[in-house]
């Protein structure tokens, strides 16, 4: 192992310290974080000439160009900090959760004297109450449906005093108590919430012996409508309860984390048990695990998993010791506020649950697996077709789309989607604002955007080897296409010429009838109906289209509320920019009440009066 003398310069000055390490690549990307007690030992065991390394370690040090670290206090605080880091920069060597997105939550507003429920994708210090991350948007919008079916909830942004004129539609359809109109009291209300809070956290039985017990007061009372309501939900709660899963009756709240790895590929499996019974499941797919053994794979999901978790139960069962398990037990405590462990199960009944998980997860591996492989075999079918009927020396591999959206000169952005291997690569993306252009030319503005990606990239591989943060705008495509006609394909060649790169193929797409132009072709090509290649280039338009007009959207509403706030009597530049910024939209604006816009810095009740009655 041959190691340069910067590296050697760089492993004399590690500290005998606890800390974080980063290990970069010649361009100077993160490709490796990690965590130590100790830094100078655990860095320096990765370059020892006589150490035996699995093939994923060997190929990261064969790219290390260069090191940093940072001194923590303690190994706990450096498992927080690798995190963070690891979300910060997605190194491709680290175990990491695949999906760039954020997982939903569910979102109760126990701060609101009528807390709403709804989805968020991030959690926040605003004393509501989180339930999740769940991986499935479908599943958590089926959840809802039924708790607002139990118990109905408001879903409006509307300012509660209960003095309503009229009810909306739910109110009728019995989707909302109606507590704008008084039909509810306030402890009424927040007491179907705190139900509501139950049966996420799995508690039907206690909601249903509360149930129980108010039906039978209101049947006393005589108030047979309202106890025939609670006989009814009751009822459900029961199909509910039928349905879930009894794991055990000794069993009390753990989660079980089992993982399923083939061909550097791996699932984990997590269910969750809430009084002895499975209230749900979750599976995550993890990036990076080649060579990585079943222990570390489990203690990376866990730290990256629970780092975002609305709930951390008291105990996380485990098939294998982890290594990390003191700190991670620290750590998970310190979140929760009391003890958490970590272990491996003993019981046969824990043992079972655990077992099942495990099978979950390879099955679902496996079904990911096949899903993989279909997906892959359509875009290598749809990448050949595209270079047999374009005539490209070999399937493209980066194909770039560009598209324009104005509403009559207006406004006019430009955007670039970008697809490797028949898959987008939405780190690569990149929006324009049209800044040369007046008026409608849609002509015009691709030769803009054109010109700036592409004069951009010739600019970043002058500097490629100076660290450049431009370096994937170096990167250059095999294949443009423009989303538009003949006009639009004429003005983008006309840039690459005069740039010097007219041999990148390009192409336009038109939209009514599917047509590819091509230069120095008279007529354009059809692709069959029916073909992979036409459905990949179609998605990657559409694509395209989306992301161009999605920030078209944004400057336009942005631009509206500006000119629409400046009409309004005394709410100055400040003033304006302040209602920005705190409500983000004129919508927000619109549904705040007097005293919510009364308290933005710079203005005052009378403003805000003045405001509300305008809008």
């Amino acid at each position: 192992m041959k190691i340069s003398e910067h590296i050697k310069a760089r492993l004399a000055g590690l500290p005998d310290k606890p800390g974080v390490y980063l290990m970069k690549d010649a361009q100077g990307r993160i490709i490796y974080v990690g965590k130590a007690v100790i830094l100078r030992h655990r860095v320096r065991s990765y370059f020892q000439p006589s150490a035996t390394h699995p093939p994923k370690i060997e190929r990261l040090v064969a790219e290390v160009a260069d090191l940093e670290w940072i001194v923590t206090t303690s190994e706990v605080e450096a498992l927080v900090l690798e995190c963070e880091l690891i979300k910060r920069y997605k190194p491709r060597y680290n175990v990491r959760l695949k999906d760039d997105k954020r997982y939903p939550y569910i979102k109760i507003t126990l701060q609101e004297d009528f807390p709403r429920i709804y989805t968020v994708r991030r959690m926040a210090q605003d004393g509501a109450r989180y339930f999740g991350p769940f991986t499935s948007s479908q599943a958590v919008h089926q959840s809802l449906e039924v708790l607002r079916r139990l118990f109905p909830y408001r879903t409006c942004n509307r300012e509660i005093t209960g003095q309503d004129r009229r009810p909306c539609l739910y109110y009728h359809i019995k989707r909302c108590p109606g507590p704008c109109i008084g039909a509810i009291t306030r402890e009424e209300y927040r007491a179907l919430i705190e139900r509501a809070c139950l049966f996420l956290e799995g508690k039907q039985e206690e909601i249903i012996q509360e149930l129980e017990a108010e039906m039978r007061r209101e049947a006393e009372a005589l108030n047979f409508e309202r106890a025939a309501i609670l006989r009814d939900q009751i009822a459900a709660l029961n199909k509910i309860v039928e349905r879930q899963r009894v794991v055990s009756g000794n069993l009390d709240n753990h989660d079980f984390v089992a993982v399923a790895q083939k061909e550097g590929q791996a699932c984990v499996q997590i269910f969750f048990v809430r009084g002895g019974k499975l209230i749900g499941r979750e599976y995550f797919v993890l990036i990076g695990a080649q060579d990585e053994s079943e222990a570390e794979i489990i203690a990376s999901f866990i730290q990256q998993f629970y780092d975002e978790a609305a709930e951390i139960p008291p105990e996380i069962l485990v098939p294998i010791a982890l290594e990390e398990q003191r700190i991670l037990e620290e750590w998970l405590s310190h979140k929760r506020g009391e003890a958490v462990r970590i272990y491996v199960p003993t019981q046969q009944e824990k043992l079972d649950v655990l077992a099942m998980a495990a099978e979950n997860a390879s099955e679902t591996l496996q079904r990911l697996r096949a899903e993989w492989e279909a997906d892959k075999s359509k875009q290598v079918e749809a990448l050949a077709e595209i270079q047999k009927a374009l005539g490209l020396p070999h399937p493209p591999a980066r194909i770039e789309c560009y598209d324009i959206s104005n509403i009559q000169g207006t406004w006019a952005t430009g955007s670039m989607v970008v697809f490797i291997h028949g898959t987008p690569s939405k780190e690569d993306y990149r929006r324009f604002r049209i800044k040369s252009v007046q008026g409608p030319n849609d002509f015009a503005a691709m030769a803009e955007v054109i010109y700036r990606r592409f004069s951009r990239a010739l600019k970043a591989q002058e500097e490629k080897n100076k660290n450049s943060k431009d370096g994937r705008w170096a990167i250059l495509p095999d294949l443009v296409i423009l989303d538009g006609g003949k006009g639009q394909l004429s003005a983008a060649r006309q840039v690459l010429k005069d740039l010097g790169l007219e041999h990148i193929p390009t192409v336009a797409l038109a939209k009514r009838e599917e047509l590819l132009y091509v230069p120095g072709r008279p007529a354009p090509i059809a692709l069959p109906r029916n073909s992979q290649g036409l459905y990949l280039l179609q998605r990657i338009r559409d694509e395209a289209h989306r992301f161009a007009i999605t920030y078209h959207r944004k400057l336009r509403e942005k631009g509206g509320m500006s000119s629409l706030l400046e009409e309004i009597p005394g709410i100055g530049p400040k003033r304006r920019r302040a209602l920005l910024e705190k409500f983000g939209s004129l919508e927000a604006i619109q549904r705040a009440s007097i005293e919510e816009l009364a308290s933005v810095p710079g203005m005052n009740r009378r403003a805000a009066e003045q405001l509300r009655e305008y809008l």
